[in-house]
């Protein structure tokens, strides 16, 4: 989708300037947000891309004004109201008023280190080939779905080259969405690879001449050059 979050110094807002000796977290209130948002990803109630397609549709004032945990709260806050697991009430008074619904899974805290260092596997093995090879040459699509995509906006329509193949993996797309299908669609999967685009192709003549953007992307995202 086109959104504030799909920024690319399109927005305006000028350099990246990272803080000197920027500390982990600010506040204790955002290690907090990062355990229980990590606790409920576990939890399996919702995929990591429904969690980032919660996150980028926020409106965008909200999504502008708000610091990096508190989109990830308000996210979280999207998601739990959604499947119920917590009403606006609740969310709000940090009191339970109805009894809890079952999750599939439960982070316990002697699981973290484990369960954080494994992750989860999102390859799946492949029907067919990859279409693209290593160096060679390919056109991203130029698309404005109204729906999730890993594809950004400043790199839609651009030419680029496969620098390394990924594997074949569950496409994020199409997984941001398919929880609150009933019925559950089919898992979808793609291959994946690393494209390797130059600054200028992306935000032309100005750019740093040898600055150099790789951006993971699906098969379904690219196209043969001609």
């Amino acid at each position: 989708m086109n959104s504030v979050h799909d920024l690319g110094g399109l927005q305006g807002f000028g350099p990246v300037r990272p803080e000197v000796d920027e500390p982990i977290f600010h506040a204790p209130w955002e290690r907090q947000a990062l355990a229980v948002t990590l606790a409920m990803g576990a939890s399996g109630a919702w995929t990591l891309d429904e969690a980032r397609h919660a996150r980028e549709s926020l409106p965008p004032a909200q999504y502008l004004s708000s610091s990096y945990y508190e989109i990830w709260l308000a996210g979280l806050k999207r998601l739990m109201l959604a499947r119920g697991l917590a009403t606006a009430e609740e969310w709000d008074s940090g009191e339970l008023k109805t009894p809890g619904l079952a999750v599939p899974r439960v982070l316990r805290a002697a699981d973290v280190d484990a369960v954080l260092a494994t992750g989860t596997s999102v390859e799946r093995e492949p029907a067919l080939p990859p279409a693209f090879a290593v160096g060679e040459r390919v056109r991203t699509r130029e698309m404005h779905p109204s729906t999730h995509t890993r594809l950004p906006r400043y790199a839609r329509g651009r030419v680029g080259v496969i620098e390394r193949i990924q594997g074949h993996h569950v496409l994020a797309d199409a997984n941001a969405h398919r929880g609150l299908q009933e019925p559950k669609t089919p898992e979808m999967a793609d291959w994946l690879y690393s494209v390797r685009f130059e600054a200028q192709t992306l935000w032309g003549e100005s750019a740093d001449p040898h600055a150099t953007v790789n951006l993971d992307l699906w098969q379904v995202h690219l196209l043969k050059l001609d």
